[in-house]
């Protein structure tokens, strides 16, 4: 029984949500719609209010002006009031009566119920005014006759319909104006409003457009009016937000990719070795661990590179042992035919994790190892004195170098200085690091003085 009540109270509260305009165009014209109708109403109610008295004090001028032409009639010179026969005596006829005191001298034929009135308004006495309804309305005043000392009434009566047909037609051509104008209002304020949020259609959709396609277009350079050029800003600096995320996601994407290739390419030769010839069991066994230590590198990769995407700083502060990283780094297929790692000073320890640690080295001792001619050299020392305290670590290779023209541009994302030179990468390994080093509150440099080969610096804080 209570849902079979409440239901017919939901549907109705369904209908009543569904009534207002779903669009802006259609509830800014409602507003404007209903703030016409109320302006509309107040003046067509003062505007009758005042033709309606303006008919009534006629009204009351014609009934005076009546009363003034019968009061010539009266005579009051003598003792008694008497009415003297003049050729106006049709005036008697014409809702007249006249009161010698409260003594009827005169009156109209068959007046019956308007006598009564017009008895009570001459014992009242005073110029006075009253509307009654005898098969139409009637308006009835009296008026004392001049000279008389008050001895002498006339009432005189007049019919009101003429004058309330002229204010029924007044309300109905008021009504019917008011009709006209919300109707031309809600229109134009339609049109007008389509009008001023067309821009505003045409700027989302262009928004759409772009931010599908991460183009360099937007809103500031176009003449907008101050409104549309807020909401162009907004949109603008939406828009860039949306071209950095996509970025970022390039940037993460790529950067996995490059990072991955290496322990999935010993993965593949790995299997590709083993399944060439029977392997003993022991070979098996070392297959495998060779396949599960690149697993555990991946998904150590994968950790790191995800770690630094959520908020650019280290999720997991740690310290690594500097030298067990570098040596275990150094057991690569494509390091040339003398790597050398050497370490300077006591035991390093730098205040990083080891699989950051192992990630801002690894791609720069993968570059080195590219682009070396026959020598790679790691060394790894403490700060020289007068410098923050701190873990260094120079990777130096006798290779080509890089151009002067391209230093400037070497740890820009996506950049190589001769991508046609026949060594792979895609130019996101140096950017990789130096953005982990700085992460962890080091820094990432090339050594430009350095002219027999590349030299590049990571500087680390200590553990």
């Amino acid at each position: 029984m209570s849902d079979t009540r409440h239901r017919p109270a939901a549907a109705l509260t369904a209908v009543l949500h569904r009534l207002p305009p779903r669009t802006l165009r259609g509830r800014l014209s409602l507003v404007a719609l209903l703030t016409a109708t109320l302006l509309m109403l107040v003046l067509t109610v003062a505007f009758n209010s005042v033709a309606g008295h303006r008919l009534r004090h006629q009204a009351d001028d014609e009934l005076r002006t009546r009363a003034a032409a019968v009061a010539t009639t009266v005579d009051t010179s003598g003792g008694t009031v008497r009415v003297l026969e003049t050729s106006h005596d049709d005036l008697l006829d014409a809702n007249v009566w006249i009161y010698a005191g409260r003594h009827l001298l005169e009156q109209p034929p068959a007046a019956g119920h308007l006598t009564r009135v017009a008895d009570a308004l001459a014992a009242r006495g005073g110029q006075r005014c009253v509307t009654t309804t005898v098969q139409r309305p009637l308006r009835l005043c009296s008026h004392p006759v001049p000279g008389a000392g008050g001895r002498a009434t006339v009432v005189t009566a007049l019919d009101l319909s003429p004058y309330r047909s002229s204010a029924d037609t007044l309300l109905l051509g008021s009504l019917a104006l008011d009709a006209v104008m919300l109707a031309c209002t809600y229109a134009l304020t339609r049109l007008a409003v389509g009008r001023a949020l067309r821009p505003v259609r045409t700027m989302t959709d262009q928004a759409t457009q772009w931010s599908a396609v991460a183009s360099e277009e937007r809103f500031g350079s176009m003449r907008h009016p101050a409104e549309l050029a807020r909401l162009g800003g907004s949109l603008d600096a939406l828009l860039d937000r949306i071209r950095t995320l996509l970025r970022y996601e390039r940037q993460l994407t790529g950067e996995l990719s490059h990072e991955l290739r290496t322990p999935l390419s010993r993965i593949v030769a790995e299997l590709d070795w083993w399944q060439a010839h029977p392997r003993t069991a022991d070979q098996t066994r070392a297959t495998h661990q060779v396949i599960a230590d690149a697993a555990e590198s991946m998904r150590t990769i994968c950790d790191t590179l995800l770690d630094d995407a959520r908020d650019g700083t280290l999720t997991a502060p740690g310290t690594a042992e500097v030298m067990p990283v570098l040596h275990r780094l150094a057991e690569v297929p494509y390091a040339p035919g003398q790597l050398t790692i050497t370490a300077t000073g006591p035991h390093l320890v730098a205040g990083v994790p080891p699989a950051l640690l192992e990630r801002i080295v690894s791609p720069l001792l993968a570059n080195a190892c590219r682009y070396a001619d026959s020598l790679v050299t790691v060394s790894a020392y403490r700060t020289p004195d007068g410098a923050p305290d701190g873990v260094r670590i120079d990777i130096v290779d006798d290779g080509p170098g890089v151009p002067p023209p391209f230093v400037g541009q070497l740890f820009e994302p996506g950049r190589r200085a001769d991508p046609g030179d026949g060594h792979g990468g895609a130019g996101l390994g140096l950017p990789l690091a130096r953005r982990l080093a700085r992460s962890a509150g080091g820094e990432v440099t090339y050594d430009s003085s350095h002219t027999s080969g590349a030299r590049f610096v990571i500087s680390l804080p200590t553990g």
